[in-house]
């Protein structure tokens, strides 16, 4: 047997392709939209895809699997568990529970594991050459290292009402499944730390059933009602990308055909985007953004975390601009359309021509702890923590009022545009991200804090723990 992960940082999302050695066949499990890295692999191992399945309806990428069918002339089978409301709306093969798929002497056999959403299958494989005992189990958005799959999505991100404890109950039934397997069989789910479907992943990429039944907190739990609290309780604020990827992927995201390639634009057409006011997504670091850039941008580093935010702050129907290096731009492309964006107006890979001919450049002023520490008791100030409820709840600075950085723009009339506005987060990224959105409404008197919380922790200045002074 062929059996490869492959893993995706930005989104910690993970993919698979396994394959049968003596009938060369193969088929990739949740695969993402950019999909020449499954074609790489199974030339270069001498596979050919003949199958590609999904878990579940994904919510946090855009799937492959259309996009990979229609590359190979793959056959596509989807889960048709879970009722009429929760079927895939594009032609494929139906799997019920205890089906199988075979590939050889490789047999995956579905497993329906509701909790997550309703139409969640996970698969058991075995391999015929070693034994007719299942040996691996990909769990997709079931169970996670440490963690299981969060189930108030649906409700919270594509405001279906009334599901999450369906769904949370339905989870603590589909674990007795897990429980009953024997502990040798391996563990490969489909994401890892820092995904927004859990809200306490290991970041190990795979398990046993075994090793999950000691160290997971949800096997060790017998009462549903406690086990519904547990569940619900702080589960991170899911991106607000995430309602249409749930839409895209019940209808079938439409086939590309390859990744696009973003223009790059000529300094007229940079200035007529910008008399547009078309978005523009800088992607330098925070400080190189903070001492100049295009007045009304929005600074989204090109780090691990850029899938994430800029689901959060685009929109899917407006063109945008990327401010990347020349070396990085095919990479952000692809991240981006892993996520569903593809309306690229350009790129240009530095603001040197935009300064040299004349065009102002907006900077984003900074605040220290020391200096925040030493005019708290302003009344002209307003501190806004942007980091979740959950770490707000953990800590914060005095006065400190929290606004999770995605949803600023839902709440942009509870601040004050004559107050200075002092954001931080953690350590400064997503704060960075706050104060430009901030700055593109309209917010002239904004600083970021730098260092954050951390920093403000490190000095050893007084925070706030639910409402006590500690």
């Amino acid at each position: 047997m062929f059996f490869k992960q492959i893993y995706e940082d930005g989104l910690a999302q993970a993919s698979y392709i396994i394959g049968c050695q003596e009938t060369k066949q193969a088929i990739v499990i949740d695969p993402r939209r950019d999909i020449d890295i499954y074609l790489d692999i199974s030339e270069k191992e001498n596979l050919e895809i003949t199958h590609v399945s999904e878990t579940h309806i994904h919510a946090d990428f855009l799937s492959g699997s259309r996009e990979l069918a229609a590359a190979t002339n793959a056959e596509i089978y989807l889960s048709d568990e879970g009722g009429e409301d929760w079927k895939y709306n594009f032609t494929h093969t139906g799997l019920k529970h205890g089906d199988k798929i075979k590939l050889g002497n490789i047999e995956l056999s579905v497993l329906h594991t509701p909790g997550h959403t309703p139409e969640h299958i996970a698969f058991l494989i075995t391999d015929k050459v070693i034994t007719g005992k299942p040996l691996m189990l990909l769990t997709g958005d079931y169970v996670f290292v440490g963690d299981v799959g969060r189930p108030d999505l649906l409700e919270k991100a594509a405001g279906i009402s009334g599901t999450q404890e369906i769904s949370a109950k339905q989870m603590f039934e589909s674990l007795k499944l897990f429980k009953s397997l024997p502990d040798y069989i391996q563990v490969w789910p489909g994401h890892g730390a820092g995904s927004a479907c859990g809200k306490a992943l290991g970041a190990v990429p795979s398990s046993t059933v075994g090793y999950e039944k000691i160290t997971n907190w949800a096997m060790k739990i017998n009462d549903v009602n406690e086990f519904v609290d547990l569940l619900l309780k702080d589960q991170p604020e899911p991106p607000k990308y995430f309602k249409m990827m749930k839409k895209l992927n019940k209808f079938g995201p439409t086939v590309l055909g390859g990744i696009p390639h973003p223009a790059k634009l000529s300094l007229p057409q940079l200035r007529e985007a910008v008399e547009k006011n078309t978005i523009i997504i800088d992607t330098r670091d925070k400080f190189s953004f903070a001492g100049g850039h295009i007045k009304g941008s929005l600074n989204i580093q090109d780090n691990s975390a850029f899938s994430t935010w800029a689901g959060w702050m685009l929109h899917f129907d407006e063109p945008f601009v990327l401010i990347a290096k020349d070396d990085r731009i095919v990479e952000i492309t692809k991240e981006l359309v892993r996520i569903g964006y593809s309306h690229f107006y350009g790129y240009i890979t530095g603001l040197d021509r935009w300064a040299n001919h004349c065009n102002e450049l907006e900077v984003m002023k900074q605040i220290s702890v020391k200096e925040l520490l030493n005019k708290i008791d302003d009344s002209n100030l307003e501190i806004i923590d942007v980091r979740s409820y959950t770490e707000f709840n953990e800590g914060y600075i005095p006065s400190a009022k929290n606004i999770h950085a995605g949803y600023l723009t839902d709440n942009l009339e509870l601040l004050p545009k004559e107050k200075d506005l002092i954001v931080y987060c953690g350590t400064g990224d997503r704060s960075a991200i706050a104060a430009s959105v901030l700055m593109r409404y309209g917010f002239t008197n904004v600083y970021n804090l730098t260092g954050g919380y951390q920093a403000w922790q490190n000095e050893g200045f007084p925070v706030m723990i639910n409402n006590k002074d500690n």
